[in-house]
């Protein structure tokens, strides 16, 4: 299937999971609509911006863009969101990357994030993927502090028929990540997926644990973890600007995962986490299902967020 057959069912598919984000846009939207484009209905406009995640300053300079194109004019619904979306699709566009791994195997992704973010998850689903384009991945299982946390990837690792390493509880994750590589190399294996754990309540041991795995990593490939993916749970908002702060502290983050999009109507705190801390966005979760974390692209997300369609 190409990508020009693919664009409307992925349309179809974020305007479905932005539901909330964009119902909350759309009646803001509509509202404002029904007045001429003056200084009062753009302060209208960039609050609802605001009150959507997206942050004070791409919202003001959203609006300064509409403010030049069509001050005083009278514009319809549809007009606004269609030049919403462009805005946002054009600021969006530089973090639209997909995770790359290519290279020589075995390429190791460490999966970053707090507790209940879904990162358990994300790794799972992304196993699948890779074992749908028979990419051979590893699982390993890193968050060694939580018995539950094991058990989860673990029930991953026999969904998706992916071979899996894990140790008991309070064991060394850095140590048991080491391993993991090395039973990637001897089987030929292509990815290691490698869970961590995400307690903040004690920062500072939270990082030196992520810079052990790293350290211990680079032992065996001085370019190891290759990536080192920051899994985010959208229905925090704001706060998840403060958490990637203290992963990209204590890990070389490489790139964004947004989940749980379908669950908020503050989906624009995603544009703010991407602009703020400059990371590329690899997938967003809209969904439970595995078909359901989407490769990130700026110009479906712009469109569900504000609730239009494919165009």
């Amino acid at each position: 299937m190409s990508d020009q057959d693919k664009k409307p069912g992925l349309f179809s598919r974020f305007a479905k999971g932005l539901k909330r984000s964009s119902d909350r846009l759309s009646e803001g939207v509509a509202a404002i609509a029904k007045k001429p484009l003056d200084q009062e209905t753009l302060d209208e406009l960039e609050e609802l911006l605001i009150a959507s995640d997206l942050g004070g300053v791409a919202a003001m300079e959203i609006v300064e863009a509409l403010k030049e194109q069509r001050f005083g004019e009278n514009v319809s619904e549809t007009e606004i969101k269609e030049a919403l979306a462009a805005e946002i699709a054009k600021r969006m566009k530089p973090y639209e990357k997909p995770l790359d791994l290519s290279g020589a195997p075995p390429r190791v992704v460490l999966f970053v994030g707090v507790n209940g973010s879904g990162k358990t998850t994300t790794l799972g689903k992304i196993s699948q993927k890779l074992n749908d384009e028979n990419r051979r991945p590893l699982i390993a299982a890193g968050d060694t502090f939580r018995a539950a946390a094991v058990e989860q990837v673990a029930a991953w690792a026999d969904r998706t028929g992916t071979p899996i390493i894990k140790k008991d509880i309070g064991a060394d994750a850095a140590g048991l990540i080491f391993d993991a590589y090395g039973q990637a190399m001897m089987q030929g294996r292509n990815v290691v997926l490698a869970d961590t754990a995400g307690r903040l309540q004690n920062r500072r041991e939270l990082m030196e644990e992520l810079e052990k795995i790293v350290r211990v990593l680079k032992k065996k490939d001085p370019k190891a973890p290759h990536e080192v993916i920051l899994v985010l749970d959208a229905t925090v908002g704001q706060n998840a600007l403060s958490q990637a702060e203290i992963f990209k502290q204590a890990a070389e983050v490489s790139g964004l995962v947004m989940t749980k999009l379908d669950g908020t109507a503050k989906g624009g705190v995603l544009m703010a986490v991407a602009e703020k801390h400059d990371l590329p966005i690899y997938y967003i979760g809209v969904g439970e299902g595995v078909d359901d974390l989407q490769p990130f692209d700026a110009e479906a997300f712009a469109r569900g967020l504000v609730g239009l369609d494919a165009g």
